[in-house]
């Protein structure tokens, strides 16, 4: 029995490195190539894909990055669920009141638009190399992009201007969140009486 919960504690704690690596692929690294992409990224306000061009503005590459770099899945409320097709470009990147629960408490996707109202480019730059926020954002893929593309994101989402209110306060480890979260604990399949015995 002892071997049983080992292995069943191995297999929980691969499940869990798994889906947080699978979440890092949820905003790849983007490369500020000024060659145009034929790789089509969907419009959330079109069904048209959308080409990376020569010579576009720095709001459009920060647009670009932004839509294809999954921002909007958890910074904008209703966007994942819908996918993509609501809310309008206007109301991106408000934040959200629905968390993330996992080992490091509970955090809450921060309403950008206000954000970053408040930083400078350098110290978006800088928080974007340091990586030290909490799960889930994905961190490694925001660290792989060029200054060029993070300086994009910023003039894109600056330009938006202020709007919303601020996302809640993260939570530690142990508080109780009040308010809907989605769990990031790997749950076990139901153990089979044979494999009991």
């Amino acid at each position: 029995m002892a071997i049983h919960s080992s292995n069943i504690r191995a297999h929980s704690a691969f499940i869990f490195v798994a889906s947080l690596l699978a979440l890092q692929g949820c905003g790849g690294p983007v490369s500020a190539s000024p060659a145009v992409t034929t790789t089509p990224a969907v419009a959330s306000t079109s069904a048209k894909p959308m080409t990376r061009v020569v010579g576009s503005s720095q709001i459009d590459e920060g647009r670009y990055l932004v839509k294809i770099g999954g921002c909007n899945d958890c910074h904008t409320p209703g966007f994942a669920m819908t996918n993509g097709a609501s809310p309008a470009e206007p109301e991106w990147l408000t934040g959200d009141s629905t968390g993330f629960s996992g080992p490091w408490g509970v955090s809450y996707p921060a309403n950008l638009r206000l954000s970053f109202q408040n930083m400078s480019e350098d110290e978006f730059v800088t928080m974007a190399r340091e990586g030290q926020g909490r799960p889930p954002m994905p961190w490694p893929s925001l660290m792989a992009m060029s200054d060029s593309d993070l300086r994009a994101i910023y003039a894109y989402v600056k330009q938006l201007g202020p709007k919303g209110a601020p996302a809640p306060a993260a939570l530690s480890p142990g508080v109780t969140p009040d308010r809907p979260h989605i769990a990031f604990v790997p749950q076990m399949p139901p153990i089979s009486r044979a494999m009991n015995q």
